[in-house]
């Protein structure tokens, strides 16, 4: 994956804290009660709802068992995922995204800075997907981002859609409780995704790293968009910024279990009432990862701002409008080249 640069060492804001408390940490939500009840039944689903918005509230991150998702088609994915990272760099490269087409494969070999330790995979749910060609207020044109479909693992393309479907279901179900949560019709949210979502199906592989109290698989961030679901195996690496004490918090791997959290555009929506939180993903010195998040993206034209519901004069919105297509394109852009202005954030847009 390449070497470690002597300078990254020595960066501060960069290098992980390695005091970790070890915990169970984020709250774990047994699903079950939506097997045999809707959502639009708030009476018979009054505990889940309290449980969902507890956990927006003080971690904004929450595990979910009994979620609906069969259990076989997430070990295809898994192996898929295995099978696909397994191949030669030179067969991966054969997808690899670039500015055109931001999804398909990427790794960190070409660069002495290693502050993501990891290679990765982006597929779009919806193909094509409609996007602004630019980030630019008076530009209407739009594009499309397409699919590149690997050769290898055979019907890789036919698993990641049976899978995003699945991960469609599990959004709309997280968002209906998140809504009711709010005090919200469980629908309110639905307007914003409808045919045409933006979402995408990411796949991540950290192999073994030499240096894994110098360096981290992902750097500490926070999700821009409304969901993020994330499957990970066995040997977890996740950590959570508990909001209580800015403590760094271990997020062990629980079988079958779906970890989930609420990110910027629900803070956003929820005018500050739920906080998209910190997290950051650690490496091994002895075995590779894999892990496999959903981040579930509302429509291109979908202007966010604080809900007129959560509005009110006690209570005034905290944010203005942001366009998410020209957002997001902003966003991808700068994987490609270096901004001359710092990366667009929701912070950017919060009234004094």
């Amino acid at each position: 994956m390449g070497e470690v640069d002597p300078a990254f060492i020595q960066d501060p804001e960069h290098r992980p804290n390695i005091s970790i408390i070890q915990a169970d940490g984020i709250p774990v939500i047994d699903l079950s009660p939506l097997t045999n009840h809707t959502v639009s039944d708030p009476s018979a689903l009054q505990g889940l709802v309290k449980e969902i918005g507890s956990a927006c509230k003080e971690w904004g991150f929450f595990q979910v068992t009994n979620h609906g998702v069969p259990l076989t088609l997430r070990q295809r994915i898994m192996e898929a995922s295995r099978m696909f990272f397994a191949q030669s760099l030179e067969e991966k490269r054969k997808v690899r995204r670039d500015e055109k087409s931001p999804n398909g494969y990427y790794d960190t070999e070409h660069t002495k800075n290693v502050r993501d330790w990891k290679e990765v995979f982006d597929f779009q749910a919806k193909d094509p997907t409609l996007i602004p060609v630019s980030f630019d207020e008076n530009d209407d044109r739009v594009t499309q981002w397409i699919n590149q479909s690997p050769q290898y693992p055979p019907n890789f393309r036919a698993i990641i859609e049976e899978y995003v479907e699945e991960m469609e279901k599990l959004s709309y179900k997280l968002m209906e409780l998140i809504a009711l949560s709010l005090g919200l019709h469980p629908k309110r949210f639905e307007e914003f995704f409808k045919k045409e979502e933006t979402s995408f199906i990411r796949f991540n592989h950290y192999p073994p790293c030499p240096y894994p109290h110098l360096t981290l698989g992902v750097g500490r961030h926070k999700d821009a968009g409304a969901l993020t679901i994330l499957a990970q195996d066995e040997v977890g690496g996740l950590e959570v910024k508990r909001k209580a004490d800015q403590e760094w918090v271990r997020v062990e791997p629980t079988p079958d279990a779906y970890i989930i959290n609420v990110g910027d555009i629900i803070q956003v929506w929820s005018n500050d009432a739920y906080e998209s939180v910190e997290h950051r993903a650690m490496v091994n010195s002895e075995k590779e990862r894999f892990s496999i998040p959903f981040f579930f993206f509302p429509t291109h034209y979908t202007q966010v701002k604080p809900l007129e519901e959560l509005v009110n004069e006690r209570n005034p919105s905290r944010y203005r409008p942001y366009n998410w297509g020209k957002f997001l394109v902003r966003r991808k852009g700068s994987n490609f080249k270096k901004q001359n202005v710092e990366n667009i954030q929701i912070y950017h847009f919060k009234i004094a």
